[in-house]
């Protein structure tokens, strides 16, 4: 499956008029995105996406995750999601932000847990990939043992990853299991400072983006030189369309240019660490 490698984060038309909405999604598929991302905890974007991907559900690839860690929970979370996204299947479904060994992991795994109902769902054909979404090593891990997964999400950003080594287990693993990588966060470039004015113009946005285009770009093109699938772009529409632009002109980092992104890296705060 070639995905494009830009992935539309929902964020991006969450609290958006759905006529706007639609034209987003328009552009986005008319500039070759083909990779769609949501999550039934981003506010009203499975409802806006759902009617403006509707035109477009055949060309594209429609990921979707649960949060729930229960069977009856995942049960009644998938069913409401296809609903609100005018499908009748999922290219791939997740379990979504996994963050720790016994609460995530094992409950998801244990009889009476969410991992049974996406088992049901893959063998019944409404979801034809299994993957996972995680913020922690020991997470992600544990879930690559558990289960041949097809996909892993987890953020792959420079000042986490140069500064602390955060991802690069999970990275590794991946690549061993043959599961595709897919990352957010490329366009982060630190957690916010404390009372930082341009806080408010970036709502979406919980950790402080890269607004300046020659940092976004640098940065950017250092999470898509890594060896990913795709890099799912941050919610401001904004933003977005700044993904869109650069990875139109992808090139891998120079060694010159890997050397200013990990200096660069050595001044963040980072959005994660190990």
């Amino acid at each position: 499956i070639d995905l494009s490698i830009i992935g539309f984060g929902g964020i991006v038309v969450m609290n958006a008029e759905q006529q706007h909405a639609n034209r987003v999604v328009a552009e986005a598929v008319e500039r070759g995105v083909n990779y769609f991302d949501v999550a039934p905890s981003y506010g009203d974007a499975e409802e806006k996406l759902g009617p403006a991907l509707q035109p477009y559900r055949n060309r594209v690839f429609l990921a979707c995750k649960t949060g729930q860690r229960t069977a009856e929970g995942a049960r009644a979370e998938f069913r409401r999601s296809l609903e609100r996204l005018r499908t009748d299947y999922f290219d791939l479904y997740q379990l979504h932000g996994i963050t720790t060994v016994d609460k995530d992991v094992d409950t998801a795994f244990a009889k009476g847990g969410a991992m049974e109902v996406l088992l049901e769902e893959k063998k019944s054909g409404r979801i034809r990939h299994l993957g996972f979404s995680a913020h922690t090593d020991a997470a992600a891990l544990a879930a690559l043992d558990r289960y041949d997964f097809d996909s892993v999400l987890y953020p792959v950003n420079f000042a986490a990853w140069c500064k602390g080594g955060y991802g690069r287990r999970t990275m590794e693993k991946a690549i061993q299991k043959r599961a595709a990588r897919l990352a957010p966060k490329g366009m982060a470039r630190q957690l916010w400072p404390q009372d930082h004015p341009d806080r408010k113009a970036y709502p979406k946005c919980w950790y402080q983006p890269q607004t300046d285009p020659e940092d976004a770009e640098l940065c950017l093109r250092w999470t898509l030189s890594q060896p990913i699938t795709a890099a799912v772009s941050p919610g401001e529409e904004a933003l977005f369309r700044m993904a869109l632009d650069i990875a139109a002109r992808f090139t891998p980092l120079t060694a010159e240019e890997e050397e200013k992104v990990k200096n660069l890296a050595q001044q963040m705060n980072p959005i994660f660490s190990s």
